[in-house]
């Protein structure tokens, strides 16, 4: 039997995370039977099952890799971008981590394990949130006379709305503008000094 190399692993596990993530985005988490992982992932489920234990280990990993992404997002744009995606959600996006988010955020609202689960994982993205602040109001465009801890609250429990919202299928119309009003919230008064992007990255923006 040929021997399977390290890269070969690591490239069928990514494989698998992609095809998951895709699957629980579309179908949610009771949808994505095994079967359904299996035509997602182009794999067996001997295959899927070699790397992760069952299904819920299978959808913690592709969890804790979103996290990630979504920290990796706020720590370049800020956490309003993270919401800006999530409230476009074309359909490529949808059967990305955001499509997985929504369901992440679905599941945390039923099952008490996986929440707590969740929200050990979710410091990173609380840890880039408050990171990003502090450097926002180092650079004077971030408003200093709020404690970064209450802002970075702020704007988790706007995200945490948002997802409900968005969860719930509900219209979506004036969400931009009240991202809008968010994101001015939390910076310094246009003309106090022209800010640099503080908490997403979209041309031409200066609050």
């Amino acid at each position: 039997m040929p021997r399977v190399s390290v890269e070969q692993l690591a490239a069928r596990r990514a494989r698998i995370l992609d095809g998951a993530r895709a699957c629980f985005a579309r179908h949610g988490y009771e949808g994505a039977t095994v079967r359904r992982l299996e035509q997602a992932v182009g794999l067996s489920r001997g295959a899927i099952f070699h790397h992760f234990r069952d299904k819920e280990a299978l959808f913690l990993a592709v969890a804790e890799q979103d996290t990630e992404r979504m920290a990796d997002i706020v720590a370049e744009q800020g956490l309003v971008q993270v919401m800006r995606e999530l409230l476009a959600a074309p359909e490529e996006l949808q059967a990305g981590w955001a499509g997985t988010f929504l369901e992440i955020a679905r599941r945390g609202r039923t099952d008490p394990g996986f929440r707590e689960h969740w929200r050990r994982s979710a410091d990173a993205l609380t840890a880039a949130t408050r990171q990003r602040l502090r450097r926002q109001a180092a650079a004077g465009t971030v408003r200093a006379d709020v404690d970064e801890a209450v802002l970075a609250r702020f704007l988790e429990l706007v995200l945490e709305g948002l997802v409900s919202h968005l969860a719930m299928d509900l219209p979506v119309g004036e969400l931009g503008s009240v991202l809008d009003l968010v994101e001015g919230s939390v910076r310094v008064p246009q003309g106090t000094r022209e800010g640099d992007g503080v908490l997403s990255a979209r041309p031409g923006r200066t609050a």
